[in-house]
């Protein structure tokens, strides 16, 4: 098999590839053309055998294509009727994409203008075209943009009688030249991956479209990633449209070694060819700035360590020409923010099939290797974790060794990292601060994958205030990663540069673990406490067993005396995950910061523990049987800020607290057995979050004087009858959860929650809601199953409430009610009524002038809507099979639609609308359209392909099943995508196509139009997994008042 350095050799077949049409020019100037870059010794195509034959163009004339340099395309008067030189076009401007080849056009006594916009000659050619390829719409909108593209580009412009033809021809062999003359670089021996990296770094960071602009982009990432390799690749694929190029490798150690004013006359000498020596980088600013202001220059800066290089080599957009591009590669994200530099670039690392293909021509010197050694590969893969500075170094070791071998060479890797690998991936952190130095052991060593709040806060107790900056450090220097997951993030870094920091933490000790500053390995933990070695040296541990399968229920126990922890004076983090201990422990140090261990095995702390520093302590399912704080322990916690004695099955009463003056959080959930609290948890100023959730015997809750309480979680206490009272307004409580207590009524004071934005009251039929709660300014409500107070006079007096989002299904408000709570709600946004037995839906519904969103579904008994409010985008009204005819017919009102963007969705009509001006029963529905984005609303009816009785013995099973649906926008072929349904049978859903939404830049010109008075062909295909099972009807509606009827059709205009 062919190596794949073979695509990135650059050894091209040809220098350049001349694409012209015989009858014009074969004679003339492109056989004069030809001779000329001959005698140059420039390696030439020319399709003088007339290769070209049949209708489409020859594979060896394709292949031709992409093993030359350059494209050369002759614009003559009849280019445009040879759909051979467009074919041919078409694959030169596929080369320029996919691997950045030079394209220089040549218009032949032809106007550029022409050739973009195809008029005169070319206008003329493309019509005779369009006549003989009228079936192949695709292909004809191939070469109109083939030719838009290429003529858009700098090329050279000959007119008869306006200069001499060799003079013309001796300016185009100039410059092919002076780009075949230069060398490209050697990218890799197996470049396995590039072509997909270098794909995206030119679709994301080199922009085309400001070619006439100076561009800076950064290429960012850990150490082996292969960001140089990269930006050779980078240099090889787009150097020949520069005039100067220059690729300064590894400026971090060549600046060390010879200073930055050898850096600069290196840059000036392999530009402009100009040999001085600089006394100093102030010397050699302007020089650079003189020579290279007026020059397109391609300029890489490779492995740059600090601000400095940057600003002495490439220190601001107007040193160098227009159409320049400078790109840095570095480790420090920050480097490239700090210079201005936004467009950024981070290379991920190889996949497992990348991986594979390069261990293995590391390995076994060819892509396939030997099958005996599949299960071993997989180990070595995983070792590397997709760096291939690890694969390139560890597969040369292993070649030519048998399996044993390989074992005992990846245990050694695995137990001991590589001294190579070690001292490249340490780089990164030898360039840290001291500070930033110990936040990355401690998250390599303990905190992989943890949640960024909480490594945040424990590693704040360990090194203060400053923990923010710290880790935004680490994140600019690629040494950790932020894993955003919904709203939660989590802290996680790539696992070689994971067993980097925990070898630089067991070189501090290798033979005596007890003298490390982290212990995290649980046989060195183990080792540690029973041989009572440990020392002051050590700051974190943190022990978690492994659990096997067979040994869930049988965790190891530690044999200890219980007094091993007092000689660790400067221990800060004890974190006990599991593993059980002999018995419970006589002592803990003082220092500790933050102590965490779930299953704490005692009813009690140490009665000497004094620890003026904790922070945080988490001993869930831990003994006690109370909690409280005794006047000589209160002055030892005045620190702690958060405390967690979740799970406490023992625990009955929490007594007096008050000594916990910083405490933010206090979480003691699920304490089944607990029934009392004492009343100073309710005076605790700066206690932010209090959850009791699931205490299920807690009958009654303290008052609460919280004035920085953000959560309150009562959710679960079955027994609990009253909501506690709140003494004073308490500010900061945006959301409250309140579902499945005992609670009848909210007190008055309920309303001291100021800015209450989110309530979820989850009733079973006994909570009352009452007026002065839903009247509550802000408040969003999920009231599920709560009932609503009697109505009388007062009721019906009340002012509108503000709130925006409301939630009432199950709570069966009457026919008569219903109008008074549309009255109080009337600047809802959202509205749930779904679930409910209300008939009518009142015209004061029209009222409610902000509703954009209204839910009715499985409203059984809903048998008229009266009114529709002004701004309802969105209406659900699934199952509600009474809904009468004439409300179904109103729901579909042309009007309603009129200005796009609305989503109905409801049960079956009596008639598909007449003002769908295109029908159409199958898997898709199409449409033309020209000069302006239409537009358009889809009708879309699902039903079961066994009959249309939705009440049949066949479909009653069928008939409340959702429905995925795929809904896919095609236009001219190309999939543009476009939205996933959930669909019901034998219901309608009415949609906006918003087509104005989707990215159709390969349709538009350089303006952002639809090119002008070409029809394009627009397709709407339906896919799912139940295709098989429904049949579909859709129907399409253009907006008037958006589109011109004049640039739509429902059938093919060419026909």
């Amino acid at each position: 098999m062919q190596s794949p350095s073979s695509y990135f050799s650059c050894n091209f077949t040809y220098d350049v590839f001349l694409s012209f049409t015989g009858a014009d020019t074969r004679f003339g100037f492109t056989g004069n053309l030809y001779k000329a870059l001959t005698d140059k010794k420039i390696r030439t195509f020319i399709d003088d055998k007339e290769l070209q034959r049949g209708d489409e163009i020859t594979p060896s004339l394709v292949k031709a294509i992409q093993e030359s340099r350059i494209a050369i395309p002759i614009f003559s008067t009849n280019y445009a009727s040879s759909s051979f030189c467009l074919d041919e076009l078409v694959h030169i401007v596929e080369c320029v994409k996919r691997k950045g080849r030079l394209v220089l056009p040549i218009f032949y006594d032809v106007d550029p203008s022409h050739v973009r916009h195809q008029t005169g000659s070319y206008g003329k050619g493309m019509t005779d075209l369009e006549e003989r390829f009228k079936n192949n719409k695709e292909k004809l909108q191939k070469w109109k943009m083939a030719l838009n593209q290429v003529a858009n580009l700098a090329g050279y412009h000959f007119k008869l009688g306006n200069e001499y033809e060799y003079e013309f021809i001796v300016k185009i062999v100039k410059e092919v030249s002076n780009k075949t003359e230069r060398v490209p670089l050697h990218v890799a021996d197996y470049p396995v991956g590039i072509e997909y990296r270098l794909l995206k770094v030119k679709s994301y960071l080199l922009d085309t479209k400001f070619d006439d602009r100076v561009q800076m982009v950064g290429i960012y990432g850990i150490g082996g990633l292969g960001k140089t390799t990269l930006a050779r690749a980078i240099y090889n694929m787009i150097g020949d449209k520069f005039e100067c190029l220059c690729f300064l490798h590894d400026l971090r150690e060549s600046s060390a070694k010879h200073g930055l004013e050898h850096l600069q006359q290196k840059l000036l000498s392999k530009t402009v060819e100009l040999d001085t020596k600089l006394g100093d980088v102030n010397e050699g600013i302007p020089i650079i700035k003189q020579r290279l202001g007026r020059k397109k220059v391609l300029l890489i800066l490779d492995d740059v360590d600090n601000m400095r290089q940057l600003q002495v080599m490439a220190g601001g957009l107007d040193w160098f020409g227009p159409g320049s591009i400078v790109i840095i590669t570095t480790r420090d994200q920050h480097l490239l923010t700090s210079h201005g530099i936004h467009r950024k670039y981070q290379v991920d690392a190889l996949n497992r099939i990348e991986s594979l293909e390069l261990f293995r021509w590391k390995a076994f010197k060819d892509s396939i290797g030997d099958s005996r050694y599949d299960d071993i590969l997989d180990r070595a893969i995983a070792y590397a974790s997709g760096l291939p500075l690890v694969l390139e170094l560890v597969g040369p070791a292993l070649f030519g060794k048998n399996i044993e071998e390989w074992k005992s060479i990846l245990d050694r890797y695995e137990r001991i990292p590589n001294k190579e690998i070690q001292n490249i991936l340490k780089i990164s952190f030898d360039a840290l601060e001291e500070d930033e130095q110990g936040v990355f052991l401690d998250i390599a060593c303990c905190f992989k994958g943890y949640d960024l709040g909480e490594v945040k806060d424990i590693l704040c107790a360990h090194h203060g205030q400053s923990i923010e900056y710290h880790i935004g450090v680490l994140v600019e220097k690629t040494l950790i990663q932020i894993i955003h997951l919904g709203t939660d993030a989590v802290v996680t870094l790539h696992d070689l540069i994971e067993d980097m920091g925990k070898e630089i933490v067991r070189q501090e000790s290798p033979k005596e673990p007890g003298k490390r500053s982290r212990l995290w390995f649980y046989e060195d933990i183990v080792q540690v406490l029973e041989e009572n070695s440990g020392t002051s040296q050590i700051e974190i541990i943190y022990l978690k067993f492994p659990l096997f399968e067979e040994e869930e229920e049988m965790e190891e126990e530690v044999e200890w005396k219980g007094d091993e922890l007092k000689k660790m004076k400067n221990l800060k983090t004890l974190i006990i995950e599991n593993g059980r201990f002999s018995r419970a422990p006589e002592q803990l140090p003082n220092s500790l910061r933050v102590l965490e261990w779930p299953g704490y095995p005692s009813q009690y702390l140490p009665h000497d523990f004094c620890p003026k520093k904790l922070s945080i302590c988490k001993l869930p399912g831990n003994g006690f049987t109370s909690f409280e704080l005794s006047s000589s322990l209160k002055k030892r916690f005045v620190h702690l800020k958060k405390l967690n004695l979740d799970n406490s099955e023992c625990l009955t009463q929490i007594l007096d607290v008050s000594g916990l003056k910083n405490l933010v959080e206090f979480s003691f959930r699920k304490c089944e057995n607990l029934v009392t609290i004492h009343d100073s948890i309710g005076f605790l100023n700066k206690l932010k979050i209090l959850d009791a959730y699931g205490c299920s015997n807690l009958k009654s809750f303290p008052p609460l004087k919280l004035t920085s309480l953000e959560a309150l979680g009562l959710s679960y206490c079955n027994s609990l009858e009253r909501f506690p009272e709140i003494l004073g307004k308490m500010e900061n409580i945006t959301d409250m959860f309140c579902v499945g207590t005992s609670i009848k009524e909210l007190p008055f004071s309920f309303q001291n929650l100021t800015r209450l934005e989110k309530l979820r009251l989850w009733g079973d039929g006994k909570q009352i809601l009452q007026s002065s709660i839903l009247t509550m300014p802000k408040l969003l409500t999920d009231a599920s199953g709560c009932l609503f107070p009697k109505q009388n006079a007062e009721l019906s007096s009340i002012v509108p409430s503000d709130v925006r989002i409301l939630g009432l299904p199950k709570c069966n408000p009457s026919d008569d009610f219903l109008p008074i709570i549309l009255t109080w709600f009337a600047n809802v946004e959202h509205l749930d009524l779904s679930w409910n037995n209300f008939t009518v839906l009142p015209k004061c519904l029209e009222q409610c002038c902000l509703l954009s969103l209204l839910n009715v579904n499985s409203c059984k008994y809903l048998r008229e809507i009266q009114g529709v409010p002004p701004k309802l985008k969105r209406l659900s009204a699934l199952h509600c099979k009474s809904l009468t005819s004439m409300s179904r017919r109103m729901l579909l009102n042309q009007e309603l639609h009129e200005y796009g963007g609305a989503e109905f969705i409801f049960t079956r009509s009596t008639r598909f609308p007449e003002w769908f001006e295109h029908q159409n029963r199958g898997p898709s529905i199409s449409f033309w359209f020209r000069n302006k984005l239409p537009t358009i609303t889809l009708f879309v009816v699902c039903k079961s392909m066994w009959g249309n009785d939705a009440d049949s013995t066949h479909n009653q099973g069928h008939y409340n099943e959702l429905i995925p649906l795929n809904v896919q926008l095609f236009i001219n072929g190309y999939e543009y995508g476009f939205c996933n349904l959930e669909v019901k049978q034998y219901h309608r859903h009415v949609f906006d196509l918003q087509l104005h939404d989707k990215s159709l830049k390969s349709i538009l010109d350089k303006d952002g139009n639809v090119l002008k008075n070409e029809w394009l062909h627009a397709e709407v295909r339906y896919a799912g997994s139940k295709m098989k099972s429904i049949r579909i009807k859709s129907g399409i509606n253009v907006l008037n008042h958006k589109s011109s009827l004049e640039d739509i059709q429902f059938t093919d205009p060419s026909l």
